[in-house]
């Protein structure tokens, strides 16, 4: 509040007229002040006097969007990704309403009394490409338009917005790093694709991408330092795992403050082979650090009259998966 100033006038007087104000003066008690001069000096007073703090309002904590600051055990993921105008990678694309409206539907067919049901909106942020592109990474960044995009959607489900990653032949971290500004959000969290993390002079669609326990590690420490600056419920961090040569050291995978590690078994095919590659990813997933995830194909897993293994099919494998993903 701005302050009061006030100014003094200084009147000048003659000698004669001090002396002679000096010999007549006869000394009286001071007046009690006036109604209106007490009315001012309070003003005066209240005009000068420091402002009150204000009380400081604790800012609430941020929620998972169905409630709640931890993902399992008290919610099941179901998802579907994809990536704008590729088909091929995911049924997230296209008619985006339609889709949203169908992946509600799947995971309400997971709806049980024990778990909430979280839909989860895989968007495929960083694709990996069949040229080396201008830097040589083969690898393309999606606009922010189109995060935006896939996150509104998301919000409208009250469902989770994950960044899948297939890195090319730049590395996971760095491009994690490009969509910090959607990870400091409380509702959008991370998918690693390792099949798509090339060596220096790997062409992706010629070799399997690799990543390694270490790589996983650097990006769930980062991801919880975000977690932590801001206050931030748990986060998914997935990985996406077709077999044992694409994730190395996989029990040097460590625990990190917020972060929700989950291995995504990504076997396709018929239900029996489904099954065994998801029995044999497990046996090396390092339990009460890692969580089980497992993924369904529309297409490939419907090929040569082979039927989609239905919701009561996936909840029967051991462990029973807290996240399944469509593609």
């Amino acid at each position: 509040m701005p302050r009061t100033r006030h100014h003094s006038g200084v009147r000048s007087l003659s000698l004669a007229t001090l002396l002679a104000a000096s010999c007549v003066a006869t000394p009286t008690a001071p007046s009690a002040p006036s109604g209106e001069a007490r009315t001012a000096k309070s003003e005066v007073a209240a005009s000068t006097a420091p402002e009150a703090a204000p009380v400081p309002v604790p800012k609430p904590k941020s929620e998972l969007p169905r409630g709640g600051r931890s993902i399992f055990p008290d919610h099941r993921l179901v998802g579907f990704c994809g990536t704008p105008g590729a088909p091929a990678l995911g049924e997230l694309q296209g008619n985006l309403a339609v889709k949203s409206k169908a992946l509600v539907g799947y995971a309400e067919k997971y709806a049980g009394s024990e778990r909430k049901v979280l839909p989860v909106y895989e968007l495929i942020a960083v694709v990996v490409q069949a040229g080396a592109g201008g830097d040589g990474k083969y690898r393309r960044r999606v606009d922010d338009g189109v995060v935006d995009t896939y996150l509104r959607l998301a919000r409208e489900s009250h469902g989770l917005l994950l960044l899948n990653i297939q890195p090319g032949q730049s590395d996971f971290l760095t491009e994690v790093k490009q969509f910090e500004k959607y990870l400091r959000e409380p509702d959008v969290g991370l998918a690693l694709d390792p099949e798509w993390a090339m060596k220096s002079g790997q062409r992706p669609g010629k070799f399997f991408g690799q990543t390694t326990g270490a790589e996983i590690n650097g990006v769930a420490e980062y991801l919880s330092k975000v977690i932590a600056d801001d206050d931030l419920p748990e986060k998914a961090l997935v990985f996406h795992h077709v077999n044992r040569h694409v994730v190395k050291d996989e029990e040097t995978i460590k625990a990190y403050p917020g972060v929700v590690v989950i291995d995504s078994v990504d076997g396709l095919g018929p239900k029996w082979s489904k099954v065994e590659t998801y029995n044999n990813l497990m046996l090396i997933m390092p339990r009460g650090v890692v969580h089980a995830g497992f993924k369904l194909f529309f297409d490939e897993d419907r090929r040569n009259g082979n039927q989609l293994m239905t919701p009561v099919e996936v909840l029967r494998l051991k462990p029973q998966p807290e996240y399944v993903m469509y593609e």
